[in-house]
């Protein structure tokens, strides 16, 4: 684009689109309700539909694990869906995030939109698996989120990515044996403890002995 004769038209035609877009953003932030899921990605207003039982299930599995890792360690905060992160162009709202002591000391019990988090779980649903393998991996890679784990939870497996630069390179998929966090020293769970009510448990067991 930089060499294209018609550069200075197409930085105006940006900006035009981006204050277009900035305008809806703003509205997005007076009409949005606590009642649901909502997402701004690109412009467009997003509301989740109703996840599945299994993408729940995972959801709760990891967040337990990693809140009551965080939690005994003193490491930070850690949040599950509904808390919206702003980036520089979208919002989202992922599914698990985990923010250490300096973005912590950001969030005041009021906050309603939360800074760029360190680390960021989101779980595959058929709905939202393009924008969480597309939008949101450039988004997350480019703005700095040090860790992203996807979970799967119909193949039960998790990809851990940790950013090189500003981006993920590619991972293996998980599907037993232990995931381990970077950005939060000393987390390493059983990839079944993700996706079994049992290995959950001993798990948390075995994080709570550990303490």
């Amino acid at each position: 684009m930089l060499d294209s004769p018609m550069l200075p038209e197409l930085i105006q035609e940006a900006q035009r689109a981006l204050g277009r877009e900035q305008r809806l953003r703003e509205k997005f932030y007076r009409d949005i309700t606590p009642e649901h899921k909502w997402e701004f990605i690109r412009g467009e207003v997003i509301m989740h539909s109703p996840a599945s039982n299994r993408h729940l299930m995972a959801s709760q599995r990891i967040f337990k694990l990693l809140d009551t890792f965080v939690s005994i360690h003193r490491l930070g905060q850690v949040r599950i869906e509904k808390a919206m992160t702003t980036f520089p162009r979208n919002d989202y709202e992922p599914d698990v995030i985990f923010f250490g002591p300096a973005k912590s000391a950001m969030i005041e019990p009021d906050t309603l939109r939360f800074p760029i988090p360190d680390f960021i779980v989101e779980v595959l649903s058929p709905s939202t698996e393009q924008r969480d393998r597309g939008i949101k991996f450039q988004d997350y890679a480019f703005h700095g989120v040090a860790e992203y784990w996807i979970i799967d939870p119909d193949a039960e497996t998790v990809e851990p990515y940790r950013l090189l630069g500003d981006a993920y390179p590619p991972v293996e998929r998980l599907g037993d044996g232990t995931v381990i966090s970077d950005i939060v020293p000393g987390f390493e769970v059983p990839v079944r403890a993700i996706f079994d009510e049992e290995a959950n448990l001993a798990a948390l067991r075995e994080i709570l002995a550990r303490s």
